[in-house]
């Protein structure tokens, strides 16, 4: 289970940054090359490098090298945890409105009664 929260924080923490984000968004289309992930930042290519690495390292990514090229891969298990977690807490935040409603559908009825 800890090591389970580990790894949603790390993805979170990938996720927190708007490049970050724009590199998953360009990588739901399909693999890319580190060259291709880079031309819509205005950033130098090391940057977008350690950028990548946070997101290697979350286990978002993958990465493959052939020759010169490194070209990453979009790990979709790994949004499924992030999916998983997220409905999780959707499922209960309904219960919990549900509830509410209920009570709240409970007083009005006996307020209206008396």
């Amino acid at each position: 289970m800890l090591e389970e929260t580990q790894a949603l924080d790390r993805m979170f923490q990938a996720l927190s940054d708007q490049s970050r984000r724009g590199m998953i968004d360009r990588l739901g289309r399909g693999p890319a090359s580190v060259t291709e992930l880079a031309q819509p930042l205005d950033m130098a290519l090391p940057t977008v490098m350690k950028h990548l690495q946070v997101l290697e390292t979350s286990g978002l990514v993958l990465s493959q090298k052939a020759g010169r090229v490194r070209t990453y891969h979009l790990r979709k298990e790994a949004l499924a945890a992030i999916e998983r977690w997220i409905a999780e807490r959707k499922a209960s935040w309904n219960r919990s409105f549900d509830r509410l409603d209920l009570f709240l559908t409970d007083t009005s009825t006996e307020t209206t009664d008396e």
